[in-house]
C-alpha cells in the first residue's frame, strides 16, 4: 500500500517556493558608480591637494580600481567656498567626492559662507600633511633661528612670506609664528602652492610655510632650502632628497627656538544624504588606493604624515580639529564678524 503524501497549501508551497529561490538566486552585489565620479579639489592646481587628487585618479586608473572614470575638476573660488558649497547641494549625489584640506575649518570661520564639514559624509582621512619654512637658496640663513632674527632685525612688515589664500592654513601659522617670535612680515598669498614655491625661486618673497610636496621639486634643485617643520617631532623619512639632506635632517622647528607646530587635514568627503554602502565603496577604494606601491611613494616624497582614519575615530578627529581652528583664528583676528 502506498503512503500519500499531504498536500501543501497554497500559501506555504509558496512561502518555500520564494525561500528556494532567493538560495538559488546570486546575492545582491554591492553598490559601485554607475556614471564618472567627479573628484572635487577646492584649491588651485598644483597644491598639495591638486597633486593628492590627480596622484588618486591615476592609481585607480593604472590598477582599474573603478570601472567608472573618476574626474578631477578644481573649484577653487572664494578660498574653496565654491567646492564645498556645490557638494553640500549635491544631496544623495554618490558621484560626487571631495578632497579636503583646512580650508574646511577656516573658510566658512574667516567668511561666514553657510557651509560647515558636518554639511557633508565624512568618508576618510588619507593622511596629515606638514609645514616646512622655506628660503631662497640662494640667501645665507641655514636656521630658522637665522632667518627669524633677520626678519626681526628688518623691523616690523619689512620681509615677505608667501603663502596660499588669506587667512587660510598658511596665514594663520605665519600669524602665529609672529606671535612666538615678536616678527612682523607682509603676508603675500596666491592661488595655490605650486604657485608659492615658483615665486619663492623668482625672489618675490623672502620665505613660505609650504607643504613638502610642493616645494620638493625645488629644494631637490638646489633652489630653496627648508629650515624647519612646523611639528612636535622631526619627520621619519631616512632617504636622501638631495645630496646631503633627507626629510628627518630637518630639525623642527621648536628645536630652532620656534615655539610652533601645525598639521593639515588631507581627507575625502561626499555629498549629505548618501547610504552606507555608497560610502563603504569609496572607503575601500580608498584604502586600496594606500596600499599601492605609488601611494607609499608619494607618502615618503611628500613627507606625509600617515595617519589614516575612518568613522567614528575620524569624526571625532574633524570636531578636535575644528575646535582647534577655530581658536587660532581668534587668536589671529580672522573670525568673520
Amino acid at each position: 500500500m502506498k503512503t500519500r503524501l499531504p498536500k501543501l497549501g497554497t500559501g506555504l508551497a509558496a512561502v518555500l517556493a520564494a525561500a528556494m529561490a532567493a538560495l538559488a538566486a546570486p546575492a545582491q552585489a554591492a553598490w559601485e558608480p554607475a556614471k564618472p565620479v567627479e573628484f572635487v579639489v577646492p584649491a588651485g592646481t598644483g597644491g598639495g591637494a591638486d597633486q593628492m587628487a590627480r596622484l588618486i585618479q591615476g592609481i585607480v586608473i593604472k590598477h582599474k580600481l573603478m570601472k567608472e572614470p573618476l574626474i578631477v575638476v578644481n573649484k577653487s573660488g572664494g578660498a574653496g567656498a565654491e567646492g564645498f558649497l556645490e557638494v553640500k547641494g549635491a544631496k544623495g549625489d554618490p558621484h560626487k567626492i571631495i578632497i579636503t584640506l583646512s580650508n574646511l575649518f577656516t573658510t566658512p570661520l574667516a567668511t561666514g559662507v553657510p557651509f560647515n564639514w558636518r554639511d557633508m559624509t565624512p568618508v576618510s582621512m588619507l593622511a596629515l600633511d606638514q609645514f616646512i619654512l622655506w628660503v631662497n637658496a640662494d640667501t645665507p640663513y641655514k636656521t630658522g633661528k637665522e632667518y627669524l632674527d633677520a626678519v626681526k632685525a628688518a623691523g616690523p612688515s619689512k620681509m615677505k612670506m608667501g603663502g596660499t589664500g588669506s587667512k587660510q592654513e598658511d596665514q594663520i601659522l605665519t600669524v602665529g609664528l609672529e606671535k612666538a617670535t615678536g616678527t612682523k612680515f607682509i603676508y603675500v598669498p596666491f592661488k595655490g602652492g605650486g604657485e608659492v614655491a615658483v615665486q619663492l625661486v623668482g625672489k618675490h618673497v623672502d620665505s613660505t610655510v609650504n607643504n613638502p610636496i610642493e616645494a620638493v621639486a625645488q629644494w631637490r634643485a638646489g633652489q630653496l632650502r627648508p629650515l624647519c617643520v612646523f611639528d612636535e617631532k622631526r619627520l621619519p623619512y631616512k632617504t636622501k632628497v638631495t645630496e646631503t639632506m633627507s626629510w628627518g635632517d630637518i630639525p623642527t622647528c621648536k628645536e630652532a627656538g620656534v615655539p610652533s607646530s601645525y598639521v593639515m587635514l588631507r581627507g575625502i568627503f561626499m555629498a549629505p544624504g548618501v547610504t552606507k554602502d555608497q560610502t563603504d565603496f569609496y572607503i575601500n577604494l580608498l584604502k586600496k588606493v594606500r596600499e599601492t606601491p605609488e601611494w607609499k611613494d608619494y607618502m615618503e616624497k611628500g613627507a606625509f604624515n600617515q595617519t589614516s582614519l575612518t568613522g567614528e575615530d575620524y569624526v571625532k578627529w574633524l570636531g578636535t580639529a575644528e575646535n582647534q581652528h577655530r581658536e587660532l583664528m581668534k587668536e589671529a583676528g580672522f573670525i568673520a564678524k
